[in-house]
């Protein structure tokens, strides 16, 4: 069992999604940066996809009752351990009994995860143990008193010893035009790849949000709503992009004008607020 003494300023338990749900309207949610997600559990000897605490901008400490194997990854972030547990960021390491680790402010990024060998063992909804925070399905955001249990571990051993965090990666998103970059002016994809834009304060598991030059529509009216995918940069009457992560809507009636690569969505759930972001066309 861990207990939850401090969630920081948001974190909640995610795994990789519920998928196969979008046509009765519930989002496929899930870890926003899985990257890290399927890291950490390999970490630990974990299949993928168990369930661990994705925090946001740290802040979190977290009391674990009768000890744990854990993993450290995304947004890398100073710890305070217990003296035996000489862990840190990207390396498994043990928890004894009563252990607390607390988790500071991330040094580069916005999302932390914590994978537990066993894995977040909470009660799913639909197949998947993450919090939706569009829908509310799954459990809810973390806050101090929060008991989690954890997962009996399989039979895989822990093999890994380190997968070190690295430096920030570049803020270049790289996209594929359309689906409706024909509702656009000319020059508007351009202008999207020509120009930095920022991210804003408004961005959460939904979308990140922008600021920078306007991206002028060349029809008015509005367009019927169609299925929207992670990495869709959707663009509201403002004219300012929102680069839709996990936690999206399964339909939009606001014009995609570009999609993100699935290779680059990890780098979009690490930008927190005030970073500068550039898009480039990718064929």
């Amino acid at each position: 069992m861990i207990e939850v003494l401090a969630p920081g300023p948001y974190a909640t338990v995610q795994d990789l999604g519920r998928p196969g749900y979008a046509h009765l309207g519930v989002p496929h949610s899930g870890a926003a940066d899985a990257v890290s997600l399927r890291l950490g559990n390999r970490l630990v000897g974990n299949p993928e996809g168990l369930a661990g605490i994705e925090l946001t901008y740290g802040g979190a400490r977290l009391a674990f009752r009768s000890g744990a194997w854990i993993a450290v990854t995304g947004a890398p972030c100073p710890l305070s351990v217990p003296p035996s547990a000489a862990g840190g960021c990207g390396v498994p390491f043990w928890v004894p009994p009563g252990g607390v680790v607390a988790f500071g402010a991330p040094r580069w990024g916005l999302r932390t995860y914590v994978a537990v060998r066993g894995g977040i063992d909470v009660e799913p909804v639909l197949g998947s143990r993450s919090t939706d925070s569009l829908s509310g399905l799954g459990p809810a955001p973390l806050r101090p008193g929060t008991a989690l249990p954890v997962g009996v571990p399989g039979r895989s051993e822990i093999v890994a010893d380190l997968a070190p965090p690295g430096e920030p990666p570049p803020g270049v998103l790289r996209v594929v035009p359309g689906p409706r970059d024909d509702w656009f002016v000319p020059g508007a994809l351009a202008t999207l790849c020509g120009s930095p834009y920022r991210v804003t304060q408004d961005s959460n598991r939904v979308g990140v949000r922008l600021s920078g030059p306007g991206l002028a529509r060349s029809r008015t009216g509005e367009l019927p709503s169609e299925g929207m995918v992670p990495g869709a940069i959707q663009v509201p009457p403002s004219g300012q992009p929102i680069v839709f992560l996990a936690d999206h809507p399964p339909t939009g009636g606001y014009p995609v004008i570009a999609v993100l690569r699935t290779c680059d969505l990890p780098i979009a759930a690490q930008l927190p607020p005030g970073t500068p972001v550039r898009f480039t066309l990718h064929a």
